[in-house]
């Protein structure tokens, strides 16, 4: 299992409005297509106007195939424009992270 790790940068002031927009659109079209949901989470201390959104995968392969699979969906390209539209983000980093051996198993619930 990978996990894949991204981190958002916004603007101040935009956090709130783009998590409602992505919690209530988003996050359920990526539910249909993705893996496992591991979580969502927005900073509170340290870096601001930050979020780290988290999705756990078989393998590299099983992530490309869900992805192009969800990038395809009319529904996520209608997402991700509006999305844009609120000119919220001005960074994303991506991480993919392989377990340590002593790394606790991800719950496989979507």
């Amino acid at each position: 299992m990978i996990l894949e790790h991204r981190t958002y940068t916004f603007k101040p002031g935009t956090v709130d409005k783009w998590m409602k927009k992505y919690e209530s659109e988003g996050l359920p079209i990526q539910k249909r297509h993705l893996n496992t949901f591991v979580g969502l989470y927005a900073s509170e201390i340290g870096t601001l106007h930050t979020t780290v959104l988290m999705w756990a995968y078989d393998s590299l392969a099983d992530r490309e195939a869900r992805r192009q699979a969800m990038y395809a969906d009319p529904e996520w390209q209608t997402f991700i424009a509006g999305v844009w539209a609120l000119d919220a983000i001005q960074k994303q980093e991506v991480m993919i992270m392989n377990p340590a051996p002593s790394s606790p198993p991800i719950s496989q619930d979507k």
